[in-house]
C-alpha cells in the first residue's frame, strides 16, 4: 500500500516507540504522587516537558501537555476568551480545523462575539484584515501556520505584527498541527501566546499533544480536576505520550532540512508526473508559499469520493479533505471559502507525503492515479 495520508495521521517513529515502551508497564506511576515509582514518572514527565519547551524556542512551564490538538486549540480559544472572568469576542479565519471553529462557535453560542475573516482564492488571509477585525472586545486572535488541507501556509508572524499594532494586548493562537512536520517553529520568532501540536501528526504517539503557553498569558482551564499542569489542564498525565511526543518531536526537528528537500522531491515528482498524464489536473494553490508534504489537486470531471474508492482498490490510501470530516455530507468549507462551487470542491484531492515516503513513491502513484482517473473518464 502507498501512503499518502500523512496529514491525516503517521505511522509512529520506532525510536518514539522505544522511547515509550518503559513507561507501559516499569515505570507506570502516577506523576502527581509522592513515592518512589510516582517520582520517576514525574521525573520523566518533567524532562519530556524540558525537551519539547527546547525544541519550541519554549521554557519548560510554558509547555502544557493535552490530549492531542484538538484539546489544545480548544484550550487555547476557549481559555483565552474565557479567561479573567469574561466573555471576550475572538477573531478567527474562514479556512481553521474544526477544533478552533466549533470553539468560536460554541463561545458565540454563550454569548462572545466572533469574527471569521475570509481568505483569497489561493486560501491566504490578510493580516490587515485580521487587525481591523480587532476591537474593544476582542480577547483572542486565531490563525493556523498551515492549512490541513491545502497545505498553504499563513503568515502568522504578520498576523501577530499587525494585531500587536492595533491591541498589544490581545492574546494570539495559531493551530500548528500539520505545520510541525516541515516548518522551523520558534515561538519567539513568531511572537504568538499560544501555539498547539499533535505528536501523531509526524511520528509521535496519537492521543497527547501539547499547547505553548507564553508566560504571563491569560487563561481558563477547559478541563477541570485535579488542577494539574499548574491549573491549566487537570488529569492524570499521560506520561508515556509526553516522553513519545518529545522524542518524536526532536527527532523531526533534527530530520526537517533533509525531509524537506526529500519530500519536496516526491510530491514534485508527483504533480509533474500526474499533469504530464492529465494535463487538466493542477494543485488548487498556485505557486503560494505550502507545506512541502502536501499535494492538493483538481482533476475536474472526476468525484473524488469515487476516486478514493477506486484508489483504495489499487494500494493508494490518500483523501478528499480534512481527515475530521470523513463522511461528512457537506463539502470542504476550506475550498467554499476559496471560491470553489460544491461541485468543484468534489473534484479535489489531497495527497500527502510523510517520513515514510520511499525514492520514487510520487511517480508510482501518480501512474496509479492517472490509470484509475483514465478508467473513470
Amino acid at each position: 500500500m502507498h501512503y499518502v495520508d500523512h496529514a491525516a495521521t503517521t505511522p509512529m517513529r520506532p525510536s518514539v516507540w522505544r522511547s515509550m515502551e518503559p513507561f507501559v508497564a516499569e515505570t507506570f506511576g502516577n506523576s502527581s504522587g509522592s513515592h518512589t515509582i510516582s517520582r520517576k514518572a514525574k521525573n520523566a514527565l518533567e524532562d519530556a516537558r524540558e525537551r519539547a519547551a527546547a525544541v519550541l524556542g519554549a521554557r519548560p512551564l510554558e509547555i502544557v501537555f493535552t490530549g492531542g490538538g484538538t484539546e489544545a486549540d480548544n484550550l487555547a480559544v476557549k481559555g483565552a476568551a474565557l479567561a479573567e472572568g469574561r466573555r471576550g469576542g475572538v477573531v478567527t479565519t474562514l479556512i481553521e480545523h474544526e477544533a478552533v471553529l466549533e470553539s468560536a462557535a460554541f463561545l458565540e453560542s454563550i454569548g462572545c462575539p466572533i469574527t471569521r475573516i475570509a481568505v483569497d482564492g489561493f486560501g491566504i488571509v490578510d493580516p490587515d484584515a485580521i487587525a481591523g477585525a480587532v476591537d474593544a472586545d476582542t480577547a483572542v486572535v486565531s490563525v493556523m501556520a498551515a492549512n490541513n488541507e491545502t497545505g498553504v501556509i499563513e503568515p502568522v508572524a504578520d498576523v501577530v505584527e499587525a494585531v500587536r499594532s492595533v491591541r498589544p494586548d490581545v492574546v494570539v493562537h495559531t493551530d500548528a498541527v500539520q505545520a510541525f512536520a516541515s516548518v522551523d517553529l520558534d515561538v519567539g520568532e513568531l511572537g504568538v501566546d499560544l501555539l498547539a501540536i499533535a505528536g501523531h501528526k509526524f511520528g509521535g504517539p496519537k492521543g497527547v499533544g501539547l499547547l505553548y503557553v507564553k508566560t504571563g498569558t491569560p487563561l481558563e482551564a477547559v478541563l477541570h480536576g485535579g488542577g494539574q499542569e499548574l491549573g491549566r489542564r487537570s488529569g492524570t498525565h499521560n506520561v508515556m505520550g509526553a516522553v513519545g511526543l518529545a522524542t518524536a518531536m526532536e527527532e523531526t526537528a533534527s530530520d526537517r532540512a533533509s525531509f524537506r528537500d526529500r519530500v519536496a522531491d516526491e510530491r514534485d515528482d508527483f504533480e509533474a508526473r500526474l499533469a504530464a498524464l492529465h494535463g487538466d489536473a493542477a494543485p488548487t494553490v498556485g505557486s503560494v508559499p505550502r507545506l512541502v508534504q502536501h499535494a492538493h489537486v483538481r482533476i475536474p470531471g472526476v468525484r473524488n469520493e469515487t476516486l478514493l474508492v477506486r484508489l483504495d482498490g489499487a494500494g493508494v490510501a490518500a483523501s478528499a479533505a480534512s481527515a475530521c470530516q470523513s463522511g461528512a455530507a457537506t463539502v470542504s468549507h476550506v475550498l467554499e471559502s476559496m471560491g470553489y462551487t460544491p461541485d468543484e470542491a468534489r473534484e479535489c484531492m489531497r495527497f500527502s507525503f510523510g517520513w515514510t515516503t520511499e525514492p520514487g513513491e510520487g511517480r508510482l502513484v501518480a501512474d496509479i492515479v492517472a490509470a484509475e482517473v483514465k478508467a473513470l473518464r
